[in-house]
C-alpha cells in the first residue's frame, strides 16, 4: 500500500481541488469571510439536476448530480484529500488491503447511529453495498461494485471486502461514487416511496420537506457525529439546469451557493471575488459517437467527424473562451501525461475527403445528436450542427430530449450521437467503465483488444512506471479509434456569496455541505 499511497500523492496532489478555504481565502478563488467557522444560518443553494429518489443508490456522486444532497443526508465514509490527493477517513476509520487489493478491511466509526437510532455498523454498509449490483435499484455505480465478489461482517465495526481480481485503488472509487453514502437499512426496507418521504441517514442534515420540482428542506441533524458540525442550521435546495439564472441568482443576493458546470460562469464569478472551487480532473466531457450502428461503424465516419470539429470555436460559442482545453487526455500535471498525443487535430481537408469518400460508397454520413434542453448542452448540439453544415455530404439533426430518458439511452443504446464524460483524478475505474468493452456504461461501444487489455491491466497495476506505459497505450488506442471528441475539460465547479466559508470539495466535485458556514 505504501507505493500506491506514493503515487496517488503524486498524480493527485499535483492535481488538487482550488478550494476556497475555510476561514480564508484559496489559491486564486476570490475573497471569502475571515475568522472561525461561525453557527446559524440558513443557506440558498442552487443544484443543476432534480434526484427522481433520495435512496443513495441511486443517487450520483458528482457536483452535477446530487452530490450536495447525497453528502448532506449521509455523510461521508471517506474522501480524498485535496492537497495530497491521499484518503482521509471519515465515517470510516481505515480501508486497509494486505494481499494487493484482493481484500480489503472497511473498519468504522464506534457508536455510529443513523436518525432513526438504529446502528450505522458493518452491517448497515453490506446491506447498502449488496444493493448496487441488482438492476432493480437503477445504480449507475453497478458496475463499480460489481468487481466485489462477497462482502462479510467481521464484528459490528469491521466489513471485509472480497474482489473477483485485485482492485487496489478501490478506495477511489467509493469516493467517487454512492458507495459513499449509507443509509439505514430499517428505512430502506420499507419501500423507495416511504424512504423518499423520510430517508434515514447519518448525515450532517436531514430532509424536512421535498416539494418536488420546487425545494428540498433540509435542518441540521443534531446527532451528527462530528460536532460542532455542521455549521448551517439549515439548508433550502434548488434546482436550475440554466448555469446563466444560476450566476445571476449568485451575483443579485438570491442564492448563497451554486453548482456550476459552466467555465464561463465560474471565470466570471472567480474575477468579481466570488469564492469558487473546481476539481481539477483529467479527462473531460465528449461527442459519442455510437460505434455499433451506421454511420459511425465506419472509422472514417468518427474520423471525419473529429476532424470537421473545431474544439476552438465550440469554446467560444459555449464559454466565451474561458474554458479549458483538453488537448491531451491527462494534464500536464499528470505522470501519463503525454504531449506527443493530441486527443484531435482540426483538419477541415481530410474531413471533407473523408465524407466524400463515403459518399461515393453510398454511405453520406447522416445522424441524429441526442441531447437535453439544458442550455449548455443544447447550445454545444446546435453548435456541432452548424459547424458540419459547412461540409459538403453530411447531414445532422438535433432532438432534445427530457434528461431522464438520455441516462436511458446509454443503456439502450438507441442514439447516434450524445454527450458523455470521461472526466476523473485517477483513470481507474473512470477509464474502464467508459472504454471497456466489457462495460455497460461503455457509451461509444469501443471493443479492441488491445484497448482492454490495457485497461484491465492498469486496473489491476499499483507500479507506477507499468502504469505509465500502460495508460500510454490506452491514449493511443482512444486516438487511432476515435470513438469520442473530447471538447472541454469538466468544468466540476461551484461558487458562493462573499460572506459565505467552507466551501470544500472531494471526488469529482462533490461539495461537502457540512463545513459551509455563513456570516450574517
Amino acid at each position: 500500500m505504501l507505493r500506491t499511497s506514493l503515487f496517488r500523492s503524486i498524480a493527485v496532489g499535483c492535481t488538487a481541488l482550488v478550494l476556497a478555504a475555510c476561514g480564508g481565502t484559496g489559491a486564486g478563488t476570490g475573497t471569502g469571510p475571515g475568522g472561525d467557522p461561525v453557527p446559524g444560518g440558513t443557506a440558498q443553494i442552487i443544484q443543476i439536476s432534480e434526484p427522481r429518489t433520495l435512496d443513495p443508490v441511486a443517487l450520483g456522486n458528482q457536483w452535477v448530480i446530487n452530490a450536495m444532497l447525497g453528502n448532506a443526508l449521509y455523510g461521508t465514509l471517506m474522501v480524498n484529500n485535496p492537497e495530497s490527493g491521499k484518503i482521509d477517513y471519515t465515517m470510516a476509520t481505515g480501508f486497509a488491503t494486505h494481499d494487493g487489493g484482493t481484500t480489503f478491511d472497511l473498519t468504522l466509526r464506534p457508536d455510529l447511529r443513523f436518525t432513526d437510532g438504529t446502528p450505522l455498523d458493518a452491517a448497515a454498509v453490506k446491506y447498502n453495498w449488496d444493493r448496487f449490483p441488482d438492476p432493480a435499484n437503477g445504480s449507475s455505480y453497478a458496475e463499480d461494485a460489481a468487481v466485489i465478489a462477497a462482502t462479510e461482517v467481521v464484528n459490528p465495526t469491521t466489513l471485509r471486502v472480497r474482489m473477483h481480481h485485485p482492485v487496489p485503488h478501490f478506495a477511489y472509487t467509493i469516493v467517487e461514487s454512492s458507495m459513499n453514502w449509507i443509509a439505514s437499512p430499517q428505512a430502506l426496507q420499507a419501500g423507495r416511496a416511504a424512504f423518499d418521504r423520510n430517508p434515514v441517514g447519518a448525515g450532517p442534515f436531514t430532509l424536512q420537506r421535498w416539494a418536488r420540482q420546487d425545494v428540498i428542506e433540509l435542518v441540521e441533524n443534531p446527532q451528527y457525529w462530528d460536532a460542532p458540525k455542521p455549521y448551517l442550521d439549515r439548508i433550502e435546495l434548488r434546482t436550475s439546469g440554466d448555469s446563466v439564472q444560476g450566476y445571476n441568482t449568485l451575483i443579485s443576493g438570491g442564492s448563497d451557493v451554486i453548482i456550476s458546470s459552466n467555465w464561463g460562469s465560474i471565470e466570471k464569478l472567480k474575477n468579481q471575488g466570488f469564492p469558487t472551487a473546481v476539481a481539477a480532473l483529467h479527462g473531460g466531457q465528449h461527442l459519442s459517437m455510437n460505434m455499433r450502428r451506421a454511420p459511425f461503424d465506419d472509422i472514417r465516419a468518427r474520423r471525419a467527424v473529429a476532424a470537421a470539429i473545431d474544439v476552438n470555436a465550440l469554446n467560444l460559442t459555449i464559454y466565451h473562451g474561458s474554458g479549458e482545453l483538453p488537448t491531451t487526455l491527462f494534464r500536464e500535471s499528470s505522470p501519463y501525461y503525454a504531449p506527443d498525443l493530441p486527443l484531435q487535430t482540426h483538419d477541415p481537408e481530410t474531413a471533407q475527403r473523408l465524407f466524400d469518400e463515403l459518399a461515393a460508397e453510398g454511405k453520406p454520413v447522416k445522424f441524429t445528436y441526442t441531447t437535453t434542453a439544458q442550455t449548455e448542452n443544447r447550445l454545444l448540439a446546435e453548435s456541432v450542427q452548424a459547424q458540419l453544415s459547412a461540409f459538403d455530404n453530411i447531414e445532422v439533426e438535433v432532438k432534445v430530449i427530457d434528461i431522464i430518458d438520455l441516462i436511458k439511452l446509454r443503456y439502450t443504446h438507441d442514439f447516434d450521437v450524445m454527450t458523455g464524460g470521461a472526466f476523473f483524478d485517477d483513470p481507474e475505474p473512470r477509464l474502464w467503465t467508459a472504454f471497456h468493452g466489457d462495460s455497460s456504461r461503455n457509451t461509444a461501444g469501443i471493443d479492441d483488444a488491445v484497448l482492454n487489455q490495457a485497461l484491465d491491466t492498469g486496473r489491476t497495476s499499483t507500479d507506477v512506471e507499468q502504469r505509465i506505459g500502460i495508460y500510454r497505450t490506452v491514449q493511443e488506442r482512444l486516438i487511432e479509434l476515435m470513438p469520442a471528441v473530447f471538447y472541454i475539460r469538466t468544468v466540476a465547479g461551484a461558487a458562493t456569496a462573499k460572506n459565505v466559508g467552507g466551501l470544500t470539495m472531494y471526488g469529482a466535485g462533490s461539495v461537502r455541505p457540512e463545513e459551509l458556514w455563513i456570516v450574517e
